[in-house]
């Protein structure tokens, strides 16, 4: 099966309707993570199919989850889960905050061959990132456990904002230790396709915002 097939059904299976052309720009990314893995390291994942499985659908299962105006991936690495939100949703503004310099060349790369005007990238730390700036939506896959996720992010939420992680299990411990006046106010359990592992997403608030 190729992999232009395997996304196609993927994304059937995920129930999204994708813009034209999208699931083209989508296998474009793919092979520039491929070129680009050879010198920067960017994943860990080395095989077309593991990566389409375990990077772009995991990234697209959130699609339907999405909340705001706009989106700030923090820790955003190889671009994941920004760029195939972007692609997904480009009326969406998508900011890619990564602090490797590799990764954010790659990154801005990445946004100026798919043509994805909707995408920013920042090279900061996010703890350190002095920006006024506040986000509806921001999220993280790979960033930090929770309590450390909101040290570093939580001030870049918006007011009536939020904080999103995805998990792989549910991470019951480090909801345990989840920071006073922060809560989790949905965690779902995501499916995606190809994918037997768990996967979970939880959306992290303020005490006293709603979602």
């Amino acid at each position: 099966m190729s992999l232009a097939h395997t996304l196609g059904q993927g994304v059937a299976e995920l129930g999204l309707k994708l813009p034209l052309a999208a699931e083209k720009k989508l296998l474009a990314y793919l092979d520039l993570i491929q070129k680009w893995n050879r010198v920067y390291n960017l994943t860990a994942v080395r095989e077309p199919g593991g990566m389409l499985t375990q990077h772009l659908l995991d990234s697209l299962a959130v699609v339907p989850r999405l909340t705001g105006a706009n989106l700030l991936d923090v820790g955003s690495g190889a671009g994941l889960p920004g760029i195939p939100i972007a692609i997904a949703v480009p009326r969406l503004p998508v900011t890619l905050l990564e602090s490797s310099h590799k990764k954010a060349a790659f990154l801005r790369q990445a946004a100026i061959e798919l043509r994805l005007d909707n995408v920013t990238v920042v090279c900061e730390r996010a703890e350190a990132w002095p920006t006024s700036q506040r986000f509806d939506l921001v999220i993280s896959r790979a960033l930090a456990d929770l309590p450390e996720f909101i040290r570093l992010a939580g001030r870049l939420a918006a007011p009536g904002g939020a904080l999103a992680a995805m998990k792989g299990i549910y991470p019951y411990e480090e909801v345990a230790q989840l920071p006073a006046g922060w809560s989790v106010k949905e965690a779902t359990a995501l499916k995606v396709p190809g994918l037997r592992a768990e996967r979970h997403w939880l959306r992290l608030e303020p005490a006293g915002e709603r979602g």
